[in-house]
């Protein structure tokens, strides 16, 4: 197969942990080409197909440090990348890390054009759009936990006073960016509140803050509507509250319990139903806090630290997903 990611700048990945290079290195060790863009590199005018400027790559097998292009090889450089039709690959793979900003909410609807014009897109691109990571738990109220969705600032101080321990998050974060804790004491609540919704323009995220997270913030993957035996659970060090690996939380991998089971088993089918291959279930103790489609990562620690190979599985599944 011919395999088009649609990524940050290949430059930038440390391959020690990048689960899309993980995809990668799977994927060209069962024959299939590689080639890759930024969503910068997407363009359609009247009377042409979606294309994107891509480099046509192979591996190395030497390590990336989020610096350099020492782990692959590119048979095209900036400015002189090769025009590609997005209908004449097998598989688009969308792996654009998070925010989702105006600029990839522009770029999904590029892809939802090469769909029709018969690309076809992993994770698909309406899905991407009908899914925002924060908001997506709404659907399934049965599993998260005390969640409030608001611009008002007296919302956020009524749910405060009900719950006493909350989390505030704005809706377009990623890494654990932007997360506030606010205790009983309610101590700087009035200018989080102000900070995140901006003076009431913009729209925020309050939960009840759950003690489990001690013991892990938990990715649970789920591969063409089935949960991997394994969770990712990302554990706050020190007086941090957020176990993000981005903000230094240390990523543990452990069976997933019964609850997360339910809570996958659940999701994960409707969700593959509507175009989504991968999909990363954030659950602190018995509680879903998030749904990530964008670009769920954790494949490289899991493998690391148990041998399930996570790429494996996810390339089986790409292949099923093109087969006629």
């Amino acid at each position: 197969m011919k395999l088009l990611f649609v990524a940050d700048p290949l430059e930038t990945f440390k391959t020690h942990k990048d689960s899309s290079f993980a995809m990668m290195r799977e994927a060209s060790s069962r024959g299939h080409a590689l080639m890759a863009c930024t969503p910068r590199d997407l363009r359609w005018q009247r009377g042409e197909p979606v294309t994107a400027f891509v480099r046509d790559i192979k591996l190395t097998g030497r390590p990336g440090d989020g610096h350099s292009a020492d782990w692959f090889e590119a048979a095209q450089h900036a400015p002189d990348e090769r025009p590609q039709p997005l209908c004449d690959v097998d598989a688009v793979l969308m792996r654009k890390d998070p925010p989702f900003d105006s600029e990839y909410f522009y770029a999904t609807h590029l892809l939802s054009q090469a769909e029709r014009e018969g690309a076809r897109v992993f994770n698909r691109a309406a899905a991407l759009r009908e899914h925002p990571e924060k908001l997506a738990i709404l659907e399934f109220p049965q599993f998260i936990g005390p969640t409030l969705v608001t611009r008002d600032e007296a919302d956020v101080k009524r749910f405060h006073a009900e719950h006493r321990d909350i989390i505030l998050k704005p809706l377009d974060g990623m890494g654990g960016m932007g997360i506030f804790r606010v205790g009983p004491d309610g101590l700087n609540l009035g200018s989080i509140v102000e900070t995140l919704n901006r003076g009431g323009a913009q729209t925020l995220m309050v939960q009840k803050y759950l003690p489990e997270i001690v013991q892990g913030d938990k990715r649970v993957l789920v591969i063409g509507g089935k949960p991997l035996p394994f969770a990712l659970a990302r554990i706050p060090q020190g007086s941090e509250i957020r176990g993000n690996l981005a903000v230094g939380g240390k990523g543990v991998a452990q069976l997933l319990s019964a609850r997360d089971r339910e809570i996958a088993e659940h999701i994960g089918p409707l969700l593959a139903a509507r175009g989504l291959l991968l999909v990363g279930l954030d659950v602190i103790g018995d509680c879903l806090t998030e749904i990530n489609v964008t670009s769920p990562t954790g494949f490289a620690e899991i493998t690391q630290q148990t041998g399930f190979d996570v790429a494996a599985i996810f390339i089986d599944a790409l292949e099923v997903a093109m087969k006629p």
